[in-house]
């Protein structure tokens, strides 16, 4: 929408006579007052440091502030400059963030401390260009930084802030275009008051978190509602405008749960997971894929009898002979574009002597018996099912792809790193609970 068109949007009745420039003017003026008398006290607000901003933004990106708080506090504890950050070993900046989730964020900031000492003797760029070349660093995120570290006079626009432009100037087009997204920087600039950027760009932000919320606005102790073209046109819990993302893709994982015997009493086995990709250099339980699901359906359970032979033989293939004992827990682990719906068995290690080479062979027999199970009850669903057993088939072959795998005890929790679904199932396991766990 051309800057132009935000004009036609101003409110009627007597709202309407007072034009666009009295309506940023009233914006801008009455959100100041607003957020200094109610403006949260957060540690990152309590100084004007520029890694302070910048830790607090990336960790703040699609989580919630009362979570990033304490992760916050232990993180600068821990990493209180640049060449702290740039210098630590991987595993504990990790480590540090485990339980955030988005792990590649910790990995990105590090990697941007690491050219902030390289290329700029450890102080923070204040141009934009510099900023938005450190890795992991994006629009937002370059404008969040240099307008409340450095006052400099630049918008911080994310979905909040298009939330609370939408509804105050009624604007209808989708803020998922990148279209939207520069008209809304552009905007969101001129609203800024000269000198007043850092206060203004947390005012705004803070707007949209306490007030201005997705689903249930508090219009009548907002600051701004006088002017709100959004309420006045009864707009305001259907803006802004936004295309709904695809839904995420749903799995159906088996998960070894393997309990060490002789020497490796009272330890469980897992493993590191690759050095690049989804979760990169995580640690986690041993799992395999059970069996994709249709678009848009999840993932259908797999009976206990193929689903433990098959978990048996994907660990053979592997290296390791263990003979699961049962089903001990549900869990689930949701990422941006999958859903990881978790059945995690029990196992015990078996000694490499034993019988289990037999395993993979019956599993490839269970597990085809159920795949031509589902197809007969089912026959829309052959192709996934001939996925499925092409899946098992894979995970039973051996992959020969270098793997890290350890056996953990519980104060090995304390050193390495895990996602969240996995680190509550082993405290879980450690404490002698098994309960469900969803992430």
């Amino acid at each position: 929408m051309p800057r132009a068109e935000i004009g036609r949007n101003v409110g009627t009745g007597k709202e309407g006579h007072m034009g666009l420039q009295e309506q940023k003017r009233h914006f801008s003026v009455n959100l100041l007052d607003w957020y200094m008398i109610n403006r949260r006290d957060l540690p990152w607000r309590r100084h004007n440091n520029p890694y302070f901003t910048w830790v607090s933004e990336i960790m703040l990106q699609q989580t919630r502030v009362d979570t990033v708080i304490p992760y916050f506090n232990r993180f600068i504890g821990n990493f209180p400059t640049v060449q702290a950050l740039a210098e630590a070993p991987e595993e504990e900046v990790l480590k540090n963030w485990e339980g955030l989730g988005y792990y590649s964020r910790a990995r990105n900031l590090q990697a941007a401390a690491r050219q902030v000492m390289e290329l700029h003797g450890g102080e923070m760029p204040q141009d934009k260009q510099s900023v938005f070349a450190l890795k992991g660093v994006g629009p937002y995120t370059a404008g969040a930084i240099l307008s409340i570290a450095f006052n400099q006079p630049q918008p911080a626009v994310d979905g909040n802030v298009m939330r609370v432009l939408s509804r105050y100037f009624l604007i209808d087009e989708d803020i998922m275009k990148g279209s939207t997204r520069v008209l809304m920087e552009e905007l969101a600039g001129e609203l800024i008051p000269e000198g007043r950027a850092r206060d203004f760009n947390q005012a705004l932000m803070e707007l949209g978190a306490l007030v201005c919320t997705p689903k249930a606005p508090h219009c009548l102790t907002c600051p701004v509602m006088e002017q709100c073209s959004g309420r006045i046109a009864g707009r305001e819990l259907t803006l802004p405008v936004k295309t709904k993302a695809k839904p995420p893709r749903p799995e159906q994982r088996l998960v070894a749960l393997v309990e060490g015997r002789g020497a490796h009493r009272g330890r469980v086995l897992v493993r590191q997971r690759p050095e690049t990709g989804l979760l990169a250099r995580m640690w986690e339980l041993p799992h395999v894929l059970a069996a994709p699901a249709a678009a848009g359906k999840a993932a259908a359970p797999l009976a206990d009898e193929p689903a433990m032979a098959l978990l048996a033989g994907s660990l053979w293939a592997e290296g390791f002979a263990a003979r699961p004992e049962g089903l001990a827990t549900h869990a689930e682990h949701v990422f941006s574009h999958i859903v990881w719906s978790l059945q995690v068995y029990k196992c015990t290690e078996q000694d490499q002597s034993s019988e289990l080479p037999l395993i993979a062979a019956e599993a490839r027999a269970a597990y085809h018996a159920q795949a031509a199970s589902m197809a007969e009850s089912a026959p829309a669903a052959q192709s996934s099912s001939s996925t499925a057993a092409q899946a098992a088939q894979e995970a039973m072959t051996g992959k020969g792809d270098g793997l890290t795998y350890q056996w953990i005890g519980p104060e090995d929790m304390e050193k390495l790193a895990f996602p969240n679904v996995f680190l509550k199932l082993l405290r879980n396991y450690f404490a002698g609970a098994y309960d469900e766990v969803t992430e």
